[in-house]
């Protein structure tokens, strides 16, 4: 896991807002540290359904990144909530691409142990299509 050391910035990701919706303490930790050390201010990380539900409707974020489980409950009702605002995300799990809903299968999907300069670059583009919406 763990963030990749000397990585350059990557362009474009400087100002952008990430929700980060992760309960594993240390992938929590890594992905805020990875996510910061590129230029973005991370909300988060949460690790609770019900708060996670109350930020995605309070918004202050431009684009997400769930676990697509939060202890035993599963985060398909944030996803739809994205998806009906028109908030470019993606999730972070351990399920194949065969676990996630259809509804949600075009969506950018990051297996555990998540490669961190993957998710970054990915990160880019989805702050890209969300300033493209604004």
């Amino acid at each position: 896991m763990g963030s990749s050391k000397g990585s350059e910035p990557v362009s474009g990701l400087d100002g952008c807002r990430v929700l980060v919706v992760e309960d594993d303490y240390l992938l929590a930790d890594d992905l805020k540290k990875e996510l910061e050390a590129h230029g973005t201010k991370v909300v988060g990380p949460i690790a609770n359904l019900g708060v996670a539900q109350d930020q995605v409707s309070r918004g202050g974020f431009d684009v997400a990144v769930i676990n697509v489980r939060l202890g035993n409950e599963l985060t398909w009702s944030i996803a739809d909530e994205l998806m009906r605002g028109n908030i470019p995300f993606g999730f972070v799990t351990g399920y194949a691409a065969g676990g996630i809903p259809e509804r949600f299968r075009h969506m950018v999907r990051w297996e555990k142990p998540c490669d961190m300069s993957k998710l970054t670059e990915d990160i880019r583009l989805l702050c890209a299509v969300s300033k493209t919406k604004r």
